[in-house]
Order: structure tokens, then C-alpha cells, then sequence
């Protein structure tokens, strides 16, 4: 389970991960992942916003999204299980202040827990290396 801080409740929060942030589609599912210090710059306005976010720099919070298309209550609830798992142990490879929505798509329904975790996996790679490159100054590797 996520603790508080690092769950995304609001719906405003998830639209600024889908529509800001970042995307990477993999066959099981696509992750949204956004900056929330991108919309304004300053970050000390993040605590007024978010109840559950003490003093100094927000943690980074996760919101899923899975779909009556990905099948009955059982399936979906069962998906969602396995990414707050998966994306808990991952929460500390992100940057401070980080938004992130996992959608399940359709197939996640018949995926394996350790076939969850490849596309997951891959998916933040490549959206963490395209933010890295993004923040990195121009000329900074010489």
C-alpha cells in the first residue's frame, strides 16, 4: 500500500501528469510523469496544494488508472494491487515533487506479476533518461 503522501487523490492532479508530463507506452501500460514544480517553478507553493505534504520538498506521488476495459472488479483490482506495489519500490528513483499516473491497458489483465514489472521498468527508464536530458544545462558533458 502507498502511504498518504504519496498517493494522487485529486483529479486535477492526475490531468496535470497526463497533459504536462511526460509519456512512455509499453504493451502493458503507459506512465505519465511530470514535474509538479513545472507548472509554476517555485515549489513552495506544492505544500499548499497538498494537505498531506509537510514542510520543505514534496515526496513524489503516484495515481493509477485502470479501466473497466481491462475487465471486472476482480481482474482491475487485482492489477492495481501489483502496480502500488511495484511503483512503491520505485518511488525513491523519483525526482522530488514528481507526478506519476500508470494507465493499465487492456492486456495488463492477463500479464504476470514480473511482466508488469519489465514494462514498468522500462517505461521509467525511459522517462526518467528523457528528463535527465531535458534538466541537463547545454555543453554540460564537456
Amino acid at each position: 500500500m502507498l502511504p498518504s503522501e504519496n498517493r494522487l487523490r485529486r483529479r486535477q492532479d492526475f490531468a496535470t501528469a497526463v497533459k504536462r508530463g511526460r509519456r512512455a507506452g509499453r504493451p502493458l501500460l503507459v506512465v505519465h510523469l511530470a514535474r509538479e514544480d513545472a507548472q509554476g517553478g517555485r515549489t513552495d507553493r506544492a505544500s499548499d496544494s497538498h494537505p498531506h505534504v509537510a514542510e520543505g520538498t514534496p515526496s513524489a506521488r503516484a495515481g493509477f488508472v485502470v479501466s473497466k476495459a481491462v475487465g471486472p472488479a476482480v481482474i482491475r483490482n487485482l492489477v492495481k494491487r501489483r502496480l502500488r506495489h511495484l511503483v512503491r519500490d520505485r518511488l525513491s528513483r523519483l525526482p522530488a515533487g514528481s507526478l506519476i499516473v500508470v494507465r493499465a491497458l487492456p492486456q495488463a489483465a492477463s500479464a504476470s506479476y514480473q511482466e508488469l514489472e519489465r514494462d514498468l521498468d522500462a517505461a521509467l527508464k525511459r522517462l526518467l533518461k528523457a528528463e535527465h536530458v531535458v534538466a541537463a544545462p547545454t555543453g554540460a558533458g564537456r
